[in-house]
C-alpha cells in the first residue's frame, strides 16, 4: 500500500482504536505477543523469509513498516499494534498453505502473481509454505497429488485450506474433478477441510458459487459454507479478491490464532464492514444529485456519480474503494465504471447489469427490500433497507426537484441534455 492509502486507512478505520481503554489495548497487545511468541519457536516451513525477498527487491525497511502501518489501520487496530502486524507478517513462512481449485478462471491466483512490480502483499505470498498450488507448482499428475496427501497428513490439524471456485454438486459433482485420480472437487473440500485449523473461500465463486451458481444454475453449484462443516470458514469474495484482504486474514490467524470477526455470511468485518458507497470518491456528486447519465457524457467525463448509470456501491459491502487494485493504481468505479456488486451474494443474477436499481421494470431482490444483498449481519439487512430507500427517494427527489444537474457546458450535440446548470422540471413532464 502507498502512502495515500495509509493515510485513507487512518483516516477512515481507526476509529476502532480509540474506542478501546489503555488498559483494553496493553492487555490485547500481550494476548499477540505470547501467540506470535508461539509462532515465532515454529519450524520455517519455506525457504523464503521476507527480510531477504525486500533486499532483493529493493524495498527499504521504511517501505515495509509504512505498509504495516496501514495494515494495522485495515484490520482496524489502533497504532500501538504496528509492531505486532509486522512481526506478524515476517512469521508468515511458519504457515502451511494447501490452496486448491474448483469451478473458476483462476482470477484470485492471478491477482497475486500478475502486477509489473512486487508488492508486499505479492512477496508475503512468496513467504507462505504453498504446500499445493495445482497452478503454481511445477509437479503434475500423480507426483502433485502424492504432494497434497502427504502435506495434508503432516501438517493435520495446522494447515490453512484455500477454496478457490465453485463446488458442483449435480451428478454426484462429476461436473469437476481433480488430479490425476479423478476425485470430485466436492470430495476434495470435504477431506481436506475435515484437516484443516482454517478454510478460506477466495473470491466470488467460493464465496457463494458466483457465476457457476449463476441462473439456471446446471451444475448445481454452491459456495464452500455450503460444503464445510466444524471447522472454521473465511469467506474473502469479490472478482477477484484482493490480496490485500487475503494477506490481512492470515495475518489476524497468526495474531490470534482464530478467525477475525465475521458477517452474517461469513465476511471479515474488518474488510466487508462498510458500504463502498459510504468511501467512494464520488459521493460528493451523489450528495449534490450530479449523476452520469449517459456514457461519455460531460458528467462521466467530470467524475459525477454513476449510480443512475447502475453502480450498485450503495448495496455492496466492500473495501476496494479504499485499498483499490492493480497495485493499489485503481478500482472499476475511479475509472468511470460502476460497482457491479462482486462480494454479495448472488450478485450476477441481481445486481451485475447495468441499470439502476430504481429501474422497477428489473426484477431483483432489491426493489422490494432494498437491501436483501446487505449481509453484513441481521441488524445490517434491516439497516441497508432504510439505506436503500433513502438511496431511491434521494434519486428520484433530486430529479423531481430540480437537484439533479449537468455542467454547465453541454455538448450541443446532445439533444437530450439541458444547456443550463441545473436541470428544471416543469409540472407535466
Amino acid at each position: 500500500m502507498d502512502l495515500d492509502r495509509r493515510s485513507l486507512f487512518s483516516g477512515a478505520l481507526r476509529h476502532r482504536g480509540s474506542q478501546q481503554s489503555d488498559a483494553e489495548q496493553l492487555a490485547l497487545k500481550q494476548k499477540y505477543q505470547a501467540r506470535l511468541k508461539e509462532v515465532e519457536a515454529m519450524e520455517p516451513l519455506s525457504g523464503l523469509s521476507l527480510p531477504t525477498l525486500l533486499v532483493e527487491h529493493r524495498l527499504s525497511r521504511r517501505n515495509f513498516m509504512m505498509w504495516a502501518s496501514a495494515m494495522t489501520a485495515a484490520l482496524m487496530l489502533p497504532p500501538i499494534f504496528e509492531k505486532q502486524v509486522a512481526e506478524a507478517a515476517s512469521l508468515l513462512n511458519r504457515v502451511p498453505v494447501i490452496w486448491i481449485e474448483g469451478q473458476d478462471c483462476a482470477g484470485n491466483s492471478e491477482a497475486f502473481i500478475r502486477s509489473a512490480g512486487p508488492t508486499v502483499e505479492e512477496l508475503l505470498f512468496q513467504t507462505i509454505s504453498l504446500e499445493y498450488h495445482e497452478t503454481l507448482m511445477a509437479a503434475a499428475g500423480f507426483q502433485s497429488e502424492l504432494r497434497k496427501q502427504t502435506a495434508a497428513q503432516m501438517y493435520k490439524g495446522k494447515y490453512v485450506l484455500v477454496v478457490e471456485g465453485a463446488i458442483p454438486q449435480g451428478e454426484s459433482g462429476a461436473y469437476c474433478t481433480i488430479g490425476a485420480a479423478g476425485q470430485t472437487f466436492y470430495q476434495e473440500v470435504q477431506q481436506l477441510s475435515a484437516g484443516a485449523a482454517l478454510v478460506i473461500g477466495a473470491g466470488a465463486c467460493a464465496y457463494y458459487g458466483g457465476i457457476p451458481k449463476a441462473y439456471p444454475n446446471p451444475t448445481n453449484a454452491v459456495g464452500v459454507s455450503s460444503v464445510v462443516s466444524g471447522t472454521p470458514v473465511i469467506n474473502i469474495p469479490a472478482c477477484p479478491m484482493n490480496p490485500i484482504n487475503f494477506v490481512g486474514t492470515l495475518i489476524h490467524y497468526i495474531l490470534t490464532g482464530a478467525a477475525p470477526a465475521l458477517d452474517s455470511t461469513g465476511r471479515p468485518i474488518w474488510a466487508f464492514g462498510n458500504l463502498i458507497h459510504n468511501n467512494c470518491e464520488r459521493r460528493a456528486h451523489f450528495d449534490a444529485g450530479e449523476y452520469v447519465q449517459q456514457w461519455g457524457d460531460l458528467g462521466a467525463q467530470n467524475n459525477f456519480c454513476l449510480y443512475k448509470m447502475g453502480c450498485k456501491g450503495p448495496f455492496t459491502y466492500n473495501n476496494c474503494s479504499i485499498v483499490r487494485y492493480n497495485e493499489g493504481t485503481n478500482w472499476p468505479i475511479g475509472v468511470g465504471h460502476g460497482c457491479i456488486g462482486c462480494s454479495q451474494p448472488e450478485f450476477w443474477d441481481t445486481l451485475a447489469y447495468e441499470r439502476p436499481m430504481i429501474d422497477a421494470n428489473i426484477h431483483a431482490p432489491g426493489i422490494a427490500g432494498l437491501g436483501v444483498e446487505a449481509g453484513a449481519d441481521k441488524f445490517g439487512l434491516g439497516l441497508l433497507a432504510v439505506v436503500g430507500v433513502g438511496i431511491v427517494a434521494h434519486a428520484i427527489a433530486s430529479a423531481a426537484g430540480g437537484r439533479e444537474k449537468v455542467p454547465a457546458a453541454v455538448s450541443s450535440s446532445n439533444t437530450d441534455a439541458p444547456s443550463g446548470g441545473t436541470t428544471e422540471k416543469k409540472e407535466g413532464e
